[in-house]
């Protein structure tokens, strides 16, 4: 069966972006691409019956908008080299953004969501797009991979993952940040910020097994002491000029701990580093 990932447009250059990353990304692996465009009236809420349901009229309007669309995106896509490996869905399907992802991650047996960052405007000052950060926090069965605006497809020179190793970690958590890493032959650079305690007993545990689960890549330990996480992960990367980081969203506060401002903003802003979002599977 060919792996399932799910792509959300919205038609702007940025989500277009998404598309020809996974496409290089997975250039050598047999996949089916769901391209999906979801559309809404503004305003309306289901839950909210103080507000009208959309006429017929509307509602087809806006169907329509979303099919043309999707037909031009299927040219623009045209333009590029087949591969025989890849299949495509084209979607479009009205409902809430999160409600459509959701539905169709779990009917399909997606295994992937690849995002750009940004959304339909490409507005330089917008950081990471609120559906993106809130895909990341949100969608708890299936990783999503944030791709920067502009970042053109290449093998990362390595691949950043950030671990206080007071979890333990299940080997299906970690599929695609090993994935990753055999498609593009890129390291894991294992990061740890030490608060000068030496690690206990379980955090030892924690790391034999996190090695155990990543044997089949390469990766290496390194340690940062005495300084605040995100701006540990922040220097560690810029210093070395990583070209993505992985993580594991175990709660929400620590999704919190990393990716709050100054992080999210120095990342999403400044740098063109794709971010993948793992998530604890007993969540």
């Amino acid at each position: 069966m060919k792996k399932r990932i799910l792509i959300p447009t919205d038609f702007s250059k940025n989500a277009f972006n998404a598309v020809k990353y996974a496409m290089e990304l997975y250039k050598r692996e047999f996949c089916e691409f769901i391209i999906l465009h979801t559309y809404y009236h503004s305003g309306y809420s289901k839950d909210n019956f103080l507000i009208p349901e959309p006429t017929e009229e509307a509602h087809k309007a806006a169907k329509n908008k979303s099919e043309e669309r999707m037909e031009r995106l299927k040219l623009q896509m045209g333009l590029y080299e087949k591969n025989d490996k890849h299949d495509f869905q084209f979607r479009s399907e009205f409902g809430s953004f999160f409600d459509v992802l959701k539905r169709t991650i779990e009917q399909e047996d997606v295994k992937l969501v690849v995002m750009g960052t940004r959304g339909e405007t490409d507005d330089n000052t917008v950081i990471l797009g609120s559906n993106t950060v809130n895909a990341m926090e949100k969608i708890r069965n299936c990783p999503v991979f944030g791709i920067p605006a502009n970042t053109v497809y290449k093998d990362p020179n390595e691949i950043v993952f950030p671990t206080s190793f007071k979890t333990h970690y299940k080997e299906r958590e970690l599929e695609t940040l090993v994935e990753i890493s055999r498609l593009t032959n890129a390291p894991i650079r294992i990061l740890h910020v030490k608060k000068g305690k030496q690690l206990s007993e379980d955090q030892e545990k924690n790391k034999a097994l996190l090695e155990q689960i990543l044997d089949a890549a390469e990766f290496t330990h390194h340690k940062l002491y005495d300084i605040d996480l995100q701006e540990g992960v922040r220097c560690f990367v810029q210093s070395r000029e990583s070209e993505m980081i992985a993580f594991v969203n175990k709660k929400h506060n620590f999704f919190g701990s990393i990716f709050s401002n100054p992080m999210v903003k120095e990342l999403g802003m400044h740098t063109t580093v794709p971010l993948l979002a793992m998530h604890d599977l007993r969540n």
